[in-house]
């Protein structure tokens, strides 16, 4: 080939490569297919139902905020791992990394429209630029819920409870580790090391990650050896609940507001599960601080019985000063609220083997004439007002090639194939059985029987 004809060759294929845009999706980030979406849906469903139950209203907000919003309160590792840029406007703007500064945000430009105390939940996606792992992506979705503007104990309860009714509408068991932030503060204090509470707290959170050694290490740079031992076996104590309360009261220098609170809970645990003195599926860890900077009271972590390792699957906390960073008036600004991560709970529940099923449509009406497609949506809308979900296939096969709707539907999933009859939606109709491999003539009163059942 001669020189020419090979450039003019090369610039063909450049240009029609160049027009070729490879489909690739961003490290941390992920497409749902339609099975994997139903089944998370139905999940955001019941969980979305459990709130509801409980008297929570939902809100929603922006995706995007002013990045001083996101950064006026969050603190530790999330400052690092926050997606920002500047707009076409060249404002610094950033993507949400929870749903709980935003919520602060909210609760501060609109407090005059709303009643306290403020019960609301959200649920949406979140992004933070973290390393990826098992249940740990760069865009998950939240499921927040929180009552704003009481400082009751009642308020912390209730929280903690509703986490427990969730989980256990979801058909999970779990144990709630809680602790208060404010008794860990008073026996750093005790201890002559409360100027150094943030590092300490953000060590002692990473102690699940790293281990004890790797925390005491990092403790003793920050307190000396002998601090940080008396740190290690603070966050050490176990036992009942009522057992590992009292060694952390002695530890922190006798009976506070603090201690008194967590004894409130695990009164009221008692009373609301009727354990008869026993509070589990809830007890004090001493090691849960939660990252972010904003908490200040009580904290919780939740973990799957069945598999711990995972990590929390819902976590929160107490946090009275965040509104009040977006407001002048400082008063009933006190919050507590929780945070069900998604995604990592579905891949718990896939790696358990206890992911439920894609509950979808389950019913289709084969289309055997294209001329009679109204008839057949007549007929389909006779069904889903009786509350059976039911899909229209649209394109015509012939009474003789109902195989390839029947393979279709085996496709998609679907359960029953209807054959209407020549006058539907009167006519009496055959249900194809696509798993059992077996037809029944019904009318349609049969056929509505039949479905519901």
């Amino acid at each position: 080939m001669p020189d020419t004809l090979k450039l003019i060759h090369i610039i063909k294929y450049s240009k029609k490569m160049a027009d070729y845009i490879e489909p690739k999706v961003l490290k941390g980030f992920r497409d749902f297919l339609p099975q994997a979406e139903t089944v998370r849906r139905g999940l955001v469903e019941k969980i979305e139902a459990s709130f509801r139950s409980f008297g929570f209203v939902p809100i929603d907000t922006p995706a995007l905020e002013y990045a001083e919003i996101l950064l006026g309160k969050g603190g530790g590792e999330t400052e690092k791992q926050i997606y920002r840029f500047k707009d076409n406007g060249e404002r610094d703007i950033a993507l949400r990394f929870d749903l709980t500064v935003p919520f602060a945000r909210f609760t501060a430009m609109h407090s005059a429209e709303l009643t306290f105390p403020f019960k609301r939940y959200h649920i949406g996606k979140v992004w933070r630029g973290e390393n990826t792992q098992r249940g740990r992506y760069r865009e998950f979705m939240q499921c927040d819920f929180d009552i704003i503007g009481s400082e009751s104990p009642a308020t912390d309860f209730e929280i903690i409870l509703l986490i427990h009714s969730a989980m256990k509408n979801l058909g999970v068991d779990v144990t709630i580790h809680v602790n208060h932030r404010g008794l860990f503060n008073r026996f750093l204090s005790n201890i002559g090391q409360s100027e150094k509470s943030v590092e300490v707290l953000r060590a002692v959170d990473k102690l699940g990650k790293v281990g004890e050694g790797e925390t005491l290490k990092t403790l003793t740079s920050l307190a000396g050896e002998t601090n940080a031992k008396k740190i290690i076996e603070f966050i050490s104590a176990k036992g009942g609940f009522s057992q590992t309360l009292d060694r952390l009261t002695e530890l922190s220098g006798g009976v506070c507001p603090e201690s008194e609170r967590l004894a409130d809970l695990c009164r009221y645990m008692t009373e609301a599960v009727g354990s008869n003195g026993n509070a589990d599926p809830f007890l004090i860890n001493p090691s849960i601080t939660r990252g972010l900077d904003y908490y200040t009271g009580v904290v919780f972590e939740t973990f799957l019985n069945d598999l711990p390792d995972i990590g929390s699957v819902c976590s929160g906390g107490r946090y009275d000063n965040l509104a009040g960073l977006y407001s002048k008036d400082k008063n009933s600004v006190s919050g507590i609220g929780a945070s069900i991560g998604l995604d990592r709970l579905i891949a718990a529940l896939e790696s358990l083997d206890k992911l439920p099923s894609a509950d979808n449509c389950r019913t289709a009406i084969a289309c055997v004439e294209i001329e009679k497609s109204g008839q057949y949506q007549r007929l389909a809308g006779r069904l889903r007002q009786e509350g059976i979900p039911c899909e229209v296939f649209t394109d015509p096969c012939g009474e003789k090639q109902l195989v390839k709707q029947f393979v279709l539907a085996e496709k998609k999933g679907l359960r029953y194939v209807i054959i209407p009859g020549k006058n539907p939606p009167s006519d009496p109709v055959t249900l194809r059985d696509i798993s059992a491999r077996q037809n029944k003539e019904l009318t349609i009163e049969e056929l509505i029987w039949v479905l519901k059942r």
